[in-house]
Parts: C-alpha cells; structure tokens; sequence
C-alpha cells in the first residue's frame, strides 16, 4: 500500500515533469524523491513516468492516476481539517434539550447566536421535561439543558440564564380583562388552571407558594402540564391562570395577558445545566457563546435540576 508521502512526490513531479523543480517545490533533495516515486510505481505495480536524459513524460497510468491522486490528498488534508475544527469546537454537533416554555422566547435568541458565532456546529434539539433532561445528561445523550431548576450532583454544572415574572393569563370576557393589572386578591375562589404536580412541579410548587405566601385560595379546576394546554383551557374561559411573562409571545387569540401586583414574588427561572465530564470539544464553545452574549466569562459553580 502506498504513503501520501508518496502520492505528494508524484503529483509534485507530474505538474513540474522535473525531478528537480519538484525537489525544490518539497523542500527536499532530488534522490529521496527519486526514491518516493520509486517506492509507489513498486506497490502499485506499474510506471507511471517515461524518464530519459533530458525529458520526463507521463504514462498513460500516470495520466490516470494523477487525478485520483490530487484527489485522495484533497481528501486527507480536508479530513485533518475537518479533525482540527472538531477538536477546536467549531465544527462538530451539540444535542440541546429544552422545556417547552423556553421556546417562546429565549431559545430563539440563543439559536440565532449559536448560528451566528458556530455557523460549522450542528444544532439538534429535544423538547424534554427537566426531570427527563438531567437523565439524557446523565447518559450524555444531551450536551446541554434548559432546565428549570439547579441539579444537585457533584458532576453537574447549571447557570440562571433567564429570569421573568409570572403573568395573568385571563379570557376576554372576563370582568379582570378590563382591569390595567391584577392583584393577587382577584384570584381568591375564582376557576384556576393549575400546573399538574409531576409533570410540571417546578411551576405547580412555584404557583401554589405565591399563593400560600399572599394567602389567596383558588378554586383549581384542572391540572395541566403544558403553558399552550392551560392557555387553550383559559380561552375556553375554563378558568384563570398564572403563566411564564414569555407566554405572551404565543398571541392566544381570546386571552388576555395582565401584570400582577405582587410582593416579592420568586421569579420564574431559567437554567443551563451540562455535564462536567462531557467530553464534547463543541459544548465549551456553545458555552462560551452563551456566556458572551450574556456579558460574562464563566458558569456559576452550582449543582443543576431535578424537576420540570
């Protein structure tokens, strides 16, 4: 089998038909070139050059062969190349999961960024409940989550990455639709769409603590685990709700979006949580890219989610 070594000495000699031209083009002296040219009509069992006193000239095989030539080592250089950027991060795939909330808003924003900053990475995305998140990071069958809540394990990082207010979410008719802004008083024993439990205990716990802390009791009428599910209950004036700020962005035809007066309510958050033994060449450049669209340098050091 013959060295790319090999193939470069000849595609060197059959663009210059000179020995000594194609020396000096390799930086090399003329007998080991002699002998790399040798060395490959050898294993490939033909000549592939006419060679007198004063010309060198081509066989048929080697017209042939030239182009397979220049093409094998277009290859081999394209495929260092392709190593070089992968092992660089900027070339490569990174597997991002996300709750659904975070495709209103801020996943858009951080696609568009990725795109722009690692335009050779390739993006796959998983619409994933935070609790089955940490589990495909565990399993590195993601790179990176948008997960709601910091996971507690010594191998996870996480950073905050968004913070917003919950919102009102109330059907047209409604007598609070006209109102500038709600209170949290305007809830009390009035139909509530709540977030179910399991799946979505991070709103379901966030919800029911605004609540307790105001005491205010709302009559829940149902539980459900998506925001565009509730919304769609709210407009068939099943009931209120209480949603991400960035659920405004979905323009439900017949819902009605309020701010509410409420004192020192928790924010809803937003975490980026990944593996730290994810070997991904890709994940520290996606990190990257969002820690500098953000304004700063580096992850907070804190455990990452459990719960959606």
């Amino acid at each position: 089998m013959f060295e790319f070594s090999q193939l470069r000495c000849f595609v060197a000699v059959a663009e210059e038909l000179h020995f000594g031209r194609a020396a000096t083009r390799l930086s090399m002296t003329q007998p080991p070139l002699s002998r790399q040219v040798q060395l490959l009509e050898h294993n490939l069992r033909t000549q592939l050059f006419e060679r007198t006193s004063r010309t060198v000239k081509l066989t048929p095989a080697g017209r042939a062969f030239l182009p397979e030539a220049r093409r094998l080592l277009s290859l081999a250089e394209s495929a260092a190349f392709s190593a070089r950027r992968v092992a660089s991060g900027d070339a490569g795939t990174l597997t991002l999961g996300f709750t659904a909330a975070s495709g209103y808003n801020y996943l858009p924003g951080l696609i568009s960024a990725m795109r722009s900053r690692l335009p050779g990475v390739d993006l796959i995305l998983k619409e994933l409940v935070t609790s089955a998140q940490v589990d495909a990071l565990m399993s590195k069958q993601l790179d990176v989550g948008l997960v709601r809540v910091p996971v507690e394990h010594p191998d996870f990082a996480s950073r905050c990455v968004l913070r917003e207010p919950l919102i009102a979410a109330i059907p047209r008719p409604h007598r609070l639709a006209e109102q500038p802004f709600v209170t949290l008083g305007d809830f009390e024993r009035q139909p509530f769409i709540m977030y179910s439990p399991y799946e979505a205990q991070y709103l379901h716990n966030l919800v029911l603590s605004v609540f307790g802390r105001a005491g205010v009791a709302p009559r829940y009428v149902q539980n459900m685990s998506q925001i565009h599910s509730i919304l769609a209950l709210v407009r068939a004036e099943m009931g209120l709700a209480l949603v991400p700020e960035a659920a405004a962005a979905l323009n439900f035809e017949g819902v009605v979006f309020k701010a509410v007066e409420m004192e020192s309510a928790k924010p809803v958050e937003l975490f980026l949580a990944w593996n730290r033994t994810n070997d991904n060449p890709v994940l520290g450049a996606f990190l990257e890219t969002v820690f500098a669209a953000s304004g700063t340098t580096g992850p907070e050091a804190r455990p990452a989610p459990r719960a959606d």
